[in-house]
This record gives C-alpha cells, structure tokens and sequence, in this order.
C-alpha cells in the first residue's frame, strides 16, 4: 500500500490487472461523519452533515469535525460531535466508535486503529 501524502490519497489496490484503485483521505473522513451520524444520541443531524460533506467533495479541506490520519493500512481517526441531552455519553461514543471502525474497515478494506471522540457540545431538546 503506497501513500501519496502531497494529495492524501491512498492507493488500495496496485498489483490487480484491471488496475489500481485509491481513495482520498477526505471520503474516508466523509465515511467516518455519515456513520456517526446514523448512531442514535448523536446532534447532528444526517442530512446536513451529506450536504456539508458533499460540498467539500474534491477540495484538500478535511469535513469539519472529522480528522483522518491514513498511514499504510491503517487509520486514525479523530472525531467531534454532540451529543443529544438524556443520553449517556460513555455509551454513545462507544456505539459511534464502533459504527465508524465498521463503516470504514467494510467499505474501504483498510484497517481501523483508533476512533477518537471528542464531545464539542450538548443538544437541547426542544
């Protein structure tokens, strides 16, 4: 596996004969916001965190709250979210942790070796 770090892209796949395949350290953190975003308690809410993301498709800017550390096979990841008041955070972030890892690792085939959380704020419910 071979890291182009100027661009931040990593190469998947170079030894196949149809070609070789890589993927851009911005899906990758595209990936990690989409998946904690479908765990319950989590602010944010799905739809904006897609258009914010999509808008950034193709640009050097990580998505915002997402930091994506890609190094050979492996993937860091660092992550800020809110979190809905009533739900436990421990809890929360633990089935954020493990959504993200498994959204990355079962769509990219790269191995995850850390989810870090940081919780930025606190949703009021309505």
């Amino acid at each position: 596996m071979e890291k182009e770090t100027e661009r931040d892209i990593t190469t998947l796949n170079e030894d196949t004969k149809e070609g070789a395949v890589s993927i851009a350290d911005d899906v990758v953190a595209m990936i990690a916001a989409l998946a904690s975003a479908e765990v319950e308690g989590v602010g944010s809410k799905a739809d904006n965190i897609t258009n914010e993301l999509m808008s950034r498709v193709g640009m050097k800017k990580q998505a915002k709250g997402v930091k994506v550390v890609v190094t050979e096979d492996k993937v860091n990841v660092d992550l800020s979210i809110t979190i809905d008041y009533g739900y436990n955070i421990p809890e929360t972030c633990q089935n954020v942790q493990k959504k993200v890892k498994n959204a990355i690792e079962n769509m990219t085939g790269l191995e995850v070796e850390v989810v870090n959380i940081r919780i930025s704020g606190i949703n009021m419910k309505d």
